[in-house]
């Protein structure tokens, strides 16, 4: 048998002690009853609490189960993330001149739900696409989600050709995500809109898990070097953004 990770099943022997206790329990009650040191079930429960599984009574000092547990399995809200998310995305797009994108997987996970899209400042005219449905396969938003997200979404074949870089073969898509997942970024060259190309990198929440994705678009040749290869300028920027958007989501439930 497969040795089990010791912090993950002390963490779950908490969680069934407190939900079973009937009342808040201080923390040597937790830690005599699991012959734990004070100093390891305290760390436990520290985590367990930053992450919303644990809430400790402000007066008393005692331990009881989070609300946390209960909205575990549900989507995180696309309104709060976009309000989270808003200030980074707009000082990305006045920063660099190109379109921002963020991007989370549509409710029935066939799709790239864009919830937040801030127009190149170059005065162009253009059009929202704040609550458009994007295709995955096709889009550097979508691709992303595809290769860092893939429990969220579902790729539907065939894969429809939307210009002549569209990705419609399974085979190629997957070698795709695999480089994807290698690199860390999404790139599409143009296979969402003739010219128009986009560069995306995942957002991540606490314990890494990859809750959006954030992505600028412009012309190809802006984004693309003449080999294909992605420009280093457009990938600094959107790491750093994503980063602090990142660390903004703490304690967002």
């Amino acid at each position: 048998m497969a040795r089990q990770i010791q912090s993950v099943e002390r963490a779950a022997a908490l969680l069934r002690l407190l939900g079973g206790a009937g009342r808040p329990l201080a923390l040597a009650e937790l830690a005599a009853a699991l012959d734990l040191p004070r100093p390891t079930a305290h760390g436990i429960l520290r985590t367990l609490r930053e992450e919303g599984l644990v809430a400790q009574d402000g007066v008393s000092g005692r331990y009881l189960l989070g609300d946390g547990l209960s909205r575990l399995g549900t989507p995180w809200d696309r309104h709060d993330l976009r309000a989270r998310a808003m200030n980074w995305a707009d000082a990305l797009a006045a920063g660099t001149g190109w379109a921002v994108y963020l991007g989370v997987p549509a409710a029935d996970g066939h799709g790239v739900d864009v919830v937040h899209h801030v127009f190149r400042p170059d005065g162009s005219r253009q059009a929202l696409r704040t609550n458009s449905v994007q295709p995955l396969h096709a889009t550097a938003w979508g691709l992303c989600l595809l290769a860092f997200a893939p429990a969220s979404v579902r790729i539907t074949e065939p894969l429809d050709r939307y210009t002549r870089r569209t990705v419609t073969d399974p085979a190629v898509l997957s070698r795709e995500l695999t480089a994807t997942r290698r690199r860390g970024w999404a790139g599409d060259p143009g296979g969402w809109e003739p010219g128009a190309g986009g560069l995306s990198v995942p957002v991540r929440s606490g314990g890494g898990l990859t809750v959006a994705a954030l992505g600028v678009g412009g012309p190809v040749e802006q984004l693309f070097s003449s080999d294909g290869r992605a420009r280093t300028e457009p990938l600094d920027e959107l790491t750093n953004a994503a980063a602090e958007i990142a660390a903004g989501l703490e304690g967002l439930s």
